[in-house]
């Protein structure tokens, strides 16, 4: 794919292109993730053929800035941040600037906080491109300067930049960036750059910089998957098993294959997850869809799960009466619990959950005999080439991906184990198989993807927490019942240790609060057979919950103000205490509430959670009417995520996170009847409607810390902070989501 041009001829947005060249001399200055000199391309370039550096920038002949983005871009700002970091360092005119998805190459664009694997996720992107990004647009500026100083015979030191202008005040001259990209790039490339102090930042941690993914997706020329075709491309759309595990006993096609543009149907078991299914190929979407609607199966449901919610509940509140393997282990939890003077017990139900993004789930691939390409929006390289290439008998090498936007992910597009590209990969080779060798795209409609399964997973806690005769809290007991997103994934090895995952329990094996005597335990069924993945914020989403509504009842317990309760015990937390304290300040904690209409209540309530090395408070607002109905009226958010690179972008990830976990909290829900799915589109998944969105403050605490995630440390908080509320106007305690549609006192 080459570059999205507008009328004017003018370029703009994202270029993903899917051959590896790398640029120099009559090309542009490029930089390696090692900085090392890159010495091919030029002809490709001289031809004006699309390319895929591996680089982090390259500055062209007309002066313009290329990024290469090795972060999917999903919505969450990436390529923004990325971008802002490098032209920071280079001193690049904002309006240069552009960004290109890299290719799949973990040798240079792994992400530094997962190893030596390329991927997006864990909120990692800023964090773990800090200084790579900044050091590669140093580097690029080292190179301009060192040209210009040379060009003019004056020293480097005496040379300035500014918005892409390259000057020498004694002498009056100055040069664009294009005009020193010849001469720059045949010099050695420095080992070792000075970075800008905090203090000079130009572009990192200013507001109004505008985003270099808006602007496409405005006017409708982002190119997301379900843009993007090949010459001669069949669409995909398939019939699966209706409960996990079902495979096909028998298919008759005759009818789908009587559908105008129907050309062939195929099938595909037996792949590495498990997944089962029959798939129509056409020359068009809808052709696709009819024909799959044709399709008359009859399902082997022997070895598929048939358990309902109930049923798993049931079974999981057994498991949550025996001990489980130990997470987290200080003092003596139960003797403590025998000696309290007061304690508090609950039991919390969380349902699984379907990511819900935007874009339905889709794959385009086109497959050879000595190579397979994709296209998506791909968020996990290294983990979809191992899969894709073990289950083609090919190298990793051999598959290419290639980045497109991503219509939001929530975690569904980092996949473990690669289900739904393997599925288009699948169906790509059993069309070959049966002479069709065409590009196959695999497209999803809402209902394939609401039903499709890797929900975040259902858990059950029971808790018991103990203070003493002053109300301080001396004990915690948690036992956590929910399957595991890692085990059997190729993640295991490291993800898991001593039989715990570590994303169950994370948020409650490290609780922050100072307690003596703290017993977090874990059971991992074997026995569900529901797929699961990650889901935004990932474990927090549960122990976060956990934590700050039972947190709530023991400062009730205690007969305390729930913000100084809290306080108390963050003593040792700085961070987490700054968040505390910023958004009770700003929400006027110690104020009184207004008054609500007549018959109308209101309430308060406040959380405090850490998760992806982020700080977030918030404080909720509520009026609940008399009929037990009720409204989030207002949140006010602190956050503390070290240097702000992009201020706009992280409100606008604590708002999105804010109304992302009401909708879990108010909502959605995904249940199982006899092993099927209950839900199938948005009408009963529901998600946040907009007149339910409340007014939203968000507070971003001032640091020199290193940068920290944003996409998801904004959805934790916010579920207890409206729980703790409702609690406040109400009486009433909610431990089991999505909340009930009226809760009355």
């Amino acid at each position: 794919m080459g570059k999205i041009e507008t009328p004017d001829g003018a370029t703009r947005g994202i270029l993903n292109v899917s051959r590896r060249s790398l640029l120099k001399g009559a090309g542009g200055l490029a930089l390696g993730i090692f900085f090392a000199p890159l010495l091919r391309g030029m002809e490709a370039l001289a031809a004006g053929r699309p390319l895929e550096p591996n680089a982090f920038v390259r500055i062209d002949l007309d002066g313009t800035v290329t990024v290469l983005a090795k972060h999917l871009e999903m919505g969450q700002g990436s390529y923004t941040g990325l971008a802002t970091l490098l032209a920071e360092e280079l001193d690049a005119d904002w309006n240069q600037v552009r960004v290109e998805g890299a290719p799949a190459d973990a040798k240079r664009y792994n992400n530094l906080a997962f190893g030596p694997m390329q991927g997006t996720g864990g909120s990692t992107a800023m964090a773990n491109s800090w200084e790579q990004m900044r050091n590669a647009g140093a580097t690029a500026k080292a190179m301009l300067v060192a040209a210009a100083a040379q060009r003019w015979g004056v020293p480097a030191s005496e040379i300035s930049v500014s918005q892409g202008v390259v000057s020498h005040a004694g002498s009056g001259r100055s040069a664009g960036f294009g005009e020193l990209v010849e001469a720059a790039a045949q010099l050695p490339v420095p080992e070792q750059v000075q970075l800008k102090d905090p203090k000079d930042f130009k572009l990192i941690g200013k507001r109004d910089l505008r985003r270099k993914d808006s602007l496409d997706k405005t006017d409708g020329s982002a190119v997301f998957t379900q843009d993007f075709k090949l010459p001669g491309m069949l669409v995909a759309m398939v019939a699966y098993p209706p409960r996990f595990g079902g495979v096909p006993r028998k298919v008759d096609s005759s009818k789908a294959k009587a559908v105008r543009d129907v050309v062939e149907v195929v099938e595909f078991r037996d792949l590495p997850h498990g997944r089962s299914g029959v798939a129509v190929l056409a020359k068009n979407t809808w052709a696709a869809r009819q024909g799959r609607d044709a399709l008359v199966i009859e399902w082997d449901e022997t070895q598929a799960f048939t358990l309902g919610s109930e049923e798993i509940f049931a079974q999981y509140r057994e498991s949550a009466g025996q001990p489980g393997l130990p997470a987290a282990s200080k003092g003596d939890a139960d003797a403590a619990l025998a000696q309290a003077a007061k304690t508090v017990e609950a039991e919390y139900e969380f349902p699984y959950l379907a990511h819900a993004a935007m874009e339905p789930m889709n794959c385009l691939v086109k497959l050879s005999d000595e190579r397979c390409e994709i296209w998506n929006g791909e968020q996990f390289q290294t983990v979809d080439q191992a899969i894709i290439s073990g289950y083609l008998g090919m190298t990793p090498e051999q598959v290419s991906l290639t980045q497109l936007y991503a219509g939001g992910s929530f975690g569904r597009r980092a996949g473990s184990v690669s289900d739904y590209l393997l599925e288009a990969v699948a169906i790509a080779k059993a069309a070959r198989d049966k002479g069709v060798d065409a590009p196959v795209k695999m497209v999803w409609t809402r209902e394939d993807d609401t039903r499709g399964g890797y929900f975040r997973p259902l858990y059950l806690h029971r808790v018991r927490i103990g203070l003493d005769q002053g109300g301080k809290l001396q004990a915690w007991h948690n036992r956590i019942v929910g399957q595991s997103i890692i085990a059997g994934t190729s993640m295991e090895s490291f993800l898991v240790k001593d039989g715990i995952d570590h994303t169950s329990v994370e948020g409650l094996s490290n609780l922050a609060y100072t307690v003596p005597n703290l017993q977090v335990e874990l059971s991992t069924p074997t026995n569900i057979k529901v797929p699961v993945l990650w889901w935004r914020s990932v474990g927090h989403t549960h122990t976060g919950y956990v934590a700050e509504t039972m947190i709530d009842e023991a400062a009730v317990a205690a007969g305390q103000d729930p913000y100084a309760f809290r306080h108390a015990l963050l003593d040792s937390q700085p961070r987490h205490r700054g968040v505390l304290e910023l958004a009770a300040k700003q929400a006027g904690w110690d104020k009184p509430l207004a008054a609500g209409a007549e018959g109308e209540k209101r309430g308060r309530g406040i959380a405090v959670h850490e998760s992806f090395g982020s700080f977030v408070a918030q404080v909720a607002e509520v009026t609940v009417k008399a009929d037990g109905s009720y409204r989030l009226d207002r949140v006010v958010c602190a956050v503390d995520c070290g240097i702000a690179i992009n201020p706009d972008v992280i409100r606008a990830q604590m708002e999105g996170g804010i109304g992302f976990a009401l909708a879990a909290a108010r909502h959605s829900a995904i249940t199982l009847k006899e092993g099927r799915i209950e839900q199938s589109n948005f009408h009963d998944f529901q998600v946040l409607r907009m007149n339910e969105m409340p007014r939203v403050e968000v507070h971003i605490v001032p640091s020199a810390e290193s940068p920290t995630g944003v996409g998801e440390p904004g959805v934790p908080p916010l579920a207890p902070a409206l729980a703790n509320a409702l609690f406040a106007a109400t009486g009433v305690r909610l431990r089991k989501l999505p909340f009930p549609a009226q809760i009355k006192a």
